[in-house]
């Protein structure tokens, strides 16, 4: 199966993903988040960093709990329309 590839609003969304997930880590280590969330500290990383722009849900249902935030509030930051009004 081919993949397509990302659109640059999908990958703008995987930005704005994972700088806000650093700014939910704060001083945490990422270590710490990655193990709490049951994933590997390279994933978390590769999230962070936009590298990883579209993780599957289970892994950011898991990520919310982990820093705990709720899945609306991740939801809004993927949301392009939100970001623009706000």
């Amino acid at each position: 199966m081919v993949r397509n590839p990302l659109t640059p609003e999908q990958i703008a969304a995987g930005r704005r993903l994972g700088a806000r997930l650093r700014e939910l880590r704060g001083d945490r280590p990422l270590g710490d988040v990655a193990l709490g969330a049951g994933i590997s500290p390279e994933t978390l990383r590769k999230i962070e960093t936009g590298r990883m722009p579209t993780p599957a849900f289970a892994t950011i249902a898991a990520l919310a709990r982990a820093l705990g935030t709720s899945l609306d509030d991740l939801a809004l930051v993927l949301d392009a329309e939100v970001v623009r009004a706000g």
